[in-house]
């Protein structure tokens, strides 16, 4: 048994421990403890009785026992009575309040905390921030947290946003959607479209040149999106190479629409940039409903249009709920 002295780097005290050495029969190596007897005083040499935090009193200092009492006595006193305020504060409410009121009532924070438990108001205090602050960057978050009231109520640092945007996991987020689905009617029908999200990324390789519906002739990321037309809710977005063009992302909706929404008979809206042969017949062949634009360079789309052309404002075809004169032809 012998005694060391080790320097705290932080607060500079020099302190005392007994070490006793013993050997460790299974790894058959020496080992050593250290138990704390006290603070070093530098000008007399002498060890002061401490256990780092005079949380515990020692029966072999009984000098020491009055100065931990104090202690101990002076923070019983801090701990009565009130707390006066030290802080203060001036925060927005209303927006927050308000997106508060629709996140209940549409049944998003229920959903959120299902699926991501641990982070469903990181996710929510990060979505306020996007709609409030429009195009402004994340890094910018600080200073927004701490003007507003929102779920999380602390800052979310760069680096944490972007722990969390990459621990989102396709399970959870294929869960997420099976529960918006449920919230929606079965029978309601989907918007269904993509546009593209110009970028100057170097790195990330979903960024390529394609069809830019911006004209802005960069490369491009395109994101899919599935929006209910009677809740007026998203319901599945996906995001997909620059250079995919509409056409050929149907079959893919189709298929997650079937197996990870579980919907037996999804109806689609589509504009003409969808319509080809191969999608209206997988349409058909999926049972599906669907509406689709059809492109006017098409012969046989021509022929009908000039056949109805007379017929085409006519009341016998208006559909009143809609006002849209319908005259319909087999083909």
């Amino acid at each position: 048994m012998g005694i060391i002295f080790q320097k705290d780097k932080r607060s500079g005290i020099i302190y005392a421990y007994e070490n006793f050495a013993y050997r460790d029969k299974e790894k058959k190596q020496s080992r050593a403890k250290r138990k704390l007897i006290g603070r070093l005083n530098e000008e007399t040499g002498e060890i002061v009785p401490t256990d780092g935090r005079c949380r515990k009193l020692s029966p072999n200092f009984p000098e020491y026992q009055p100065n931990c009492e104090k202690k101990q006595q002076d923070n019983d006193e801090k701990k009565r009575g009130r707390v006066p305020n030290s802080q203060t504060r001036r925060q927005f409410c209303g927006v927050t309040y308000l997106f508060d009121e629709i996140v209940r009532q549409i049944g998003l924070e229920e959903d959120l905390r299902v699926c991501f438990l641990h982070d469903y108001q990181s996710i929510l205090s990060i979505v306020y921030y996007m709609i409030m602050e429009d195009s402004s960057p994340l890094y910018r978050y600080e200073k927004w947290s701490l003007m507003h009231r929102h779920p999380l109520a602390k800052n979310i640092s760069s680096q944490r946003s972007s722990e969390l945007f990459t621990g989102i996991m396709e399970e959870a987020r294929m869960r997420f959607f099976r529960l918006r689905f449920n919230r929606c009617s079965q029978d309601e029908y989907w918007a269904y479209d993509t546009t593209s999200i110009s970028s100057y990324s170097q790195i990330n390789n979903m960024v390529r040149y394609g069809n830019n519906k911006d004209n802005d002739l960069l490369p491009q990321v395109n994101c899919l999106l599935l929006f209910g037309q009677t809740s007026n809710l998203p319901v599945l977005y996906r995001m997909l190479p620059g250079n995919v063009s509409d056409v050929s992302t149907l079959r893919a909706t189709l298929h997650e629409c079937l197996t990870s929404l579980d919907c037996k008979s999804p109806g689609l809206i589509m504009d003409r940039g969808f319509y080809c042969k191969e999608n209206i017949n997988e349409l058909y062949r999926t049972h599906s409903r669907f509406v689709v634009g059809a492109k006017l360079s098409i012969a046989f789309i021509s022929k009908l249009i000039r056949e109805k052309e007379q017929e085409i404002k006519s009341l016998h075809f208006l559909l009143r709920q809609t006002v849209i004169y319908c005259p319909t032809a087999a083909s």
